[in-house]
């Protein structure tokens, strides 16, 4: 669809301008309060990827957002320390010796602006940054080889495996993958970033060895008066601008455990410590990470705080004071009971834990202390939303601050704590940042470096009362103009997770594509939701083919009443668990004319034992569960078309699912072949893509496919010509 003068109704008309919008995610403001800087990721000039660039945002709504870093590998995790210094991760090249390797190395951008310096590049990269709020202390994680015990080991490994081609990984615990990329032979650790050269003689990083070939920097430094000299010998030892040396990483999590997924850690704001929690390998392949260590950051020395078999635990933020933290426990489920996570405060030094807010029927994610330690800000999906709440560490009374129809993320806030600020969303707008009077809760958007574009229709809020009596609920999308005679085409599009909810802005799930073809989206919320309390996912905890599947069937039924709807029209779609449902619906029902499954689980059995981690799956069902849950078993009673869609990378659900899906479904649904063996379904997939389709050319692809498989099915349009860069 186009205007009169030719061009795009919106962006969401035209997928080439649709993958070209620019997309915001991340903030984190200074310590004084006076800067907010975000990241905005744009297609880059061959459309084959996205760069990222850090824009500065100005938290009184006054002054434009400018953008502070420019480069073709783009910008990532910006902290702020508490000079002001601005830290991130990059991979683009260091001006001082082009010919260095690419990786993703440490930079600082000091608070009074000019240049960004790469301040240490190492083997294997960095991977984040964290800043003490009131002291002089960065944190760095990055990767090192299990058999090394010093960076300049790490180094000789890694060169030695790079120059002699090898890759092999030999394993001696689980997990072994995670996502779309193996683990090991390196694991996640945790460094003091330092001034000077490493006491153990090594070369500090490769820009110290650059700064040994390219003599000038020094000359620069000397030819400094002595005044400036002195001055900047008092100045911020982490402060790249004022003293131009070497940084080195002093090791500090050299504590046991297992190849983890990764390593987060909370910092206390004077820099003397820091939370992290542990992964443990346990019998039969189970890893539990419910070990909470303490680090002292000037010796290394580390203490468990928390440990309680039988449960995760995960650490939040720390108070201004120090002597407590945030944390979040959950007992292991069972087939019988449902994950719960709670919420705790921790004692930083003694390890004791009280409840918090456990009357709460919400899973509570702790963003924030305010300044007196006597309130906490946090995050929950609540009923389609996010929205921002505080909770008092006296009495656990939560109180809703905003009342939005948005979801919140990246809150930070402010020093004074009566403002918060973080990046929203809804099915209306794409991520933006945005600020809260915490004593009103208005809210007020700021002057970002992106707009919003314009959707093509609007959004209704829908729900239904099943026949047990539960509520369920969801959004409607709904294409903008006239309504057709007959009304319209329905797509019911299924959540993945299960543990998740439909409430927050997607570009991979963007609805508004497919209301710009004139599509009405069902985006309901079934059993397994979160935001509608603990019971509401009891009653789908390991019996995902049923109450998930009877949820979506009555509220597509209350949908399909509507007279602006047609209900001979109509297709389902799902990705991850919406794609596990996309596959039970289609084994089920014969009402829908076409179904998509995305990344989808397919045979129960196979699927635990493959999945990047299987010890959760065992906690989720029974081999009984599996077998009475599982699609595969009614392949014989599927007579919808069905468009199958797999990333080879995918280790969550992997690329055996979508195989298997594949053949049974041709040799075995209901759907009968052409004389020639010909079928309607088919099969779309990416050797080089993971559980989500992220290249823009890909996603592109993506939905090309899709808009032209309903077409045909649900639209009765011809066959559609195929993008013509799948070389059909």
């Amino acid at each position: 669809m186009t205007s009169p003068a030719g061009e795009p109704a919106s962006p969401f008309h035209d997928l080439d301008v649709f993958t070209a919008l620019p997309r915001l995610s991340g903030l984190t403001l200074s310590p004084d309060g006076q800067r907010l800087v975000t990241t905005v990721a744009t297609r880059d000039p061959k459309g084959t990827g996205y760069a990222t660039a850090l824009w500065e945002v100005d938290p009184t709504g006054e002054r434009a957002a400018r953008r502070l870093t420019r480069s073709r590998e783009g910008e990532a995790g910006a902290e702020f320390a508490a000079d002001g210094t601005l830290w991130f991760t990059s991979a683009r090249p260091d001006p001082v010796d082009e010919d260095a390797e690419k990786r993703s190395a440490l930079w600082a951008l000091p608070s009074h602006g000019g240049e960004a310096r790469m301040v240490l590049s190492r083997p294997g990269g960095i991977s984040a940054v964290s800043c003490a709020r009131a002291a002089d202390r960065v944190v760095v994680t990055a990767n090192r080889l299990v058999g090394a015990s010093t960076e300049a080991e790490h180094a000789e490994l890694t060169k030695a495996r790079k120059d002699s081609g090898v890759d092999a990984i030999l394993h001696t615990g689980y997990p072994i993958r995670f996502w779309d990329h193996d683990l090991g032979p390196a694991r996640p650790e945790l460094f003091v970033l330092e001034e000077g050269v490493d006491p153990q003689g090594e070369p500090a990083s490769d820009v110290d060895a650059a700064d040994a070939e390219h003599p000038e920097r020094d000359e620069q430094t000397e030819s400094a008066s002595g005044a400036e000299s002195s001055s900047a010998s008092s100045a911020s030892l982490l402060d790249p601008e004022a003293i131009d040396a070497p940084h080195h990483l002093r090791h500090v999590s050299g504590f046991p455990r297992s190849h983890a997924f990764g390593l987060d850690a909370q910092l206390s704001p004077d820099g003397t410590f820091l939370l992290t929690t542990v992964a443990t390998a346990e019998a039969r392949g189970n890893v539990r990470e419910g070990t909470v260590v303490r680090v002292d950051l000037a010796t290394g020395e580390h203490r468990v705080l928390h440990d309680v078999p039988g449960e995760d635990a995960s650490v939040g933020p720390i108070s201004n004071a120090g002597t407590r933290a945030i944390l979040v426990r959950t007992p292991d489920s069972t087939p019988e009971r449902a994950v719960h996570p709670q919420l705790y405060v921790l004692d930083t030094d003694t390890g004791r834990t009280e409840p918090l807010a456990h009357d709460w029927d919400r899973w509570g994610q702790v963003v924030a202390w305010l300044p007196d330690d006597s309130a906490v800000i946090a995050l929950a999906d609540s009923d389609g939303r996010c929205p921002v709440f505080r909770i008092e560490i006296a009495t656990g009374t939560v109180t809703q601050v905003t009342r939005e129809d948005e979801a919140w993320a990246d809150v930070v806030l402010s020093p004074d704590g009566t403002t918060a600020y973080g990046v929203r969303s809804s099915y209306l707008f794409p991520p933006e940042v945005a600020r809260i009077d915490l004593a009103t809760g208005q809210t007020t958007r700021l002057l970002n470096p992106t707009a919003r574009p314009e959707v093509p229709g609007t959004l209704e809020d829908v729900e239904t009362v099943t026949e047990d009596g539960t509520r369920v609920r969801g959004w409607l999308v709904l294409p903008e103009g006239p309504v057709p005679d007959g009304g319209h085409p329905l797509l019911l599009w299924i959540h993945g997770g299960p543990l998740s909810s439909w409430n927050a802005w997607s570009w991979r799930w963007c609805p508004w594509v497919m209301a710009a073809r004139g599509y009405a989206v069902l985006l309901p919320d079934p059993a397994l939701s979160t935001g509608y309390g603990q019971e509401f996912i009891q009653r789908g905890w390991g019996q995902w083919g049923q109450a998930p599947y009877t949820d979506l069937m009555a509220l597509t039924d209350a949908v399909e009443e509507r007279p602006d709807i047609d209900p001979q029209r109509t297709a389902a779609m799902g990705g991850s668990f919406g794609g596990y449902m996309a596959n039970w619906v289609a084994g089920h029902t014969d009402r829908f004319r076409c179904v998509v499954t995305h990344a989808s689980l397919w045979a129960l059995d196979g699927f635990g034992p493959t999945t990047d981690a299987s010890f959760y799956w065992t906690r989720e069902m029974t081999e009984r569960m599996q077998e009475e849950n599982s699609p595969h078993r009614f392949v014989s009673e599927i007579v919808s078309p069905m468009l199958v869609i797999h990333g080879d990378k995918d280790y969550r659900v992997p690329i055996g699912e979508g195989l298997r899906l594949w053949y049974e479904l041709l040799a075995s649904s209901g759907l009968p072949a052409g004389e020639d063996g010909s079928t309607a379904h088919r099969f779309l997939y990416f050797p080089q893509e993971n559980h989500w389709i992220l290249a823009p050319q890909h996603a592109q692809v993506w939905y090309e496919v899709v808009l032209g498989f309903l077409g045909e099915h649900v639209l009765g349009e011809p066959a559609p010509a195929l993008p013509r860069t799948l070389g059909l």
